[in-house]
């Protein structure tokens, strides 16, 4: 495949890139075959050096996901960043998505817990308001207590969401990283 066909597979492989991150990519390629003929290789030499355009696209769509995941953390751009390095290989379904779907599980049921937990006065004064004559001093202040559980609950949650969604966006890097060619190669 000569250069006009590289680039522009690897264009229409990276249309969901804003325009002057394509044109970026397209530019570092075309500078690849400018110094491959200076250096006196054919296009289709240096074409076949660079590797499949749709491979390096779903690289670079996924580290471009990935770090924008790192600068901006919303769960728009982690589940991007996800489904990017999904798309790296076969493998990354069960390297990825299981330990995605593992961490968001687990956090939401730590978030709900504590919620419950927030709200157990509500539940006490509200089961008293519908079944009168039910209400004890002690559900109130044991629920009382769950409510400070509760609250503690939360806070570590936000913390321990923050540190699961960092780790995550590390994770995703490393994965990236392995499939790009490994440990060695930035």
């Amino acid at each position: 495949m000569n250069k006009e066909q590289y680039l522009h597979q690897l264009d229409v492989a990276l249309k969901r890139l804003p325009a002057h991150e394509r044109k970026d990519i397209l530019w570092d390629y075309e500078e690849h075959f400018a110094n491959g003929i200076e250096e006196g290789k054919s296009e289709e030499r240096i074409s076949a050096s660079l590797g499949s355009p749709q491979q390096n696209a779903k690289e670079l769509l996924a580290s471009y996901h990935i770090g924008k995941a790192e600068k901006k953390v919303t769960t728009g751009n982690i589940l991007r960043a996800t489904w990017a390095a999904l798309g790296l290989g076969f493998f990354n379904i069960v390297f990825i998505l299981g330990p995605v779907i593992g961490i968001a599980v687990a956090m939401a049921a730590g978030w709900v817990s504590g919620a419950a937990f927030v709200l157990s006065p509500l539940m006490v004064l509200a089961s008293a308001a519908v079944y009168r004559g039910t209400f004890e001093w002690y559900d109130l202040f044991f629920s009382i207590g769950l409510c400070g559980a509760g609250l503690f609950i939360m806070i570590g949650m936000y913390y321990a969401t923050y540190a699961l969604v960092r780790g995550l966006i590390r994770y995703l890097k490393f994965n990236a990283s392995v499939v790009k060619g490994g440990l060695n190669r930035g």
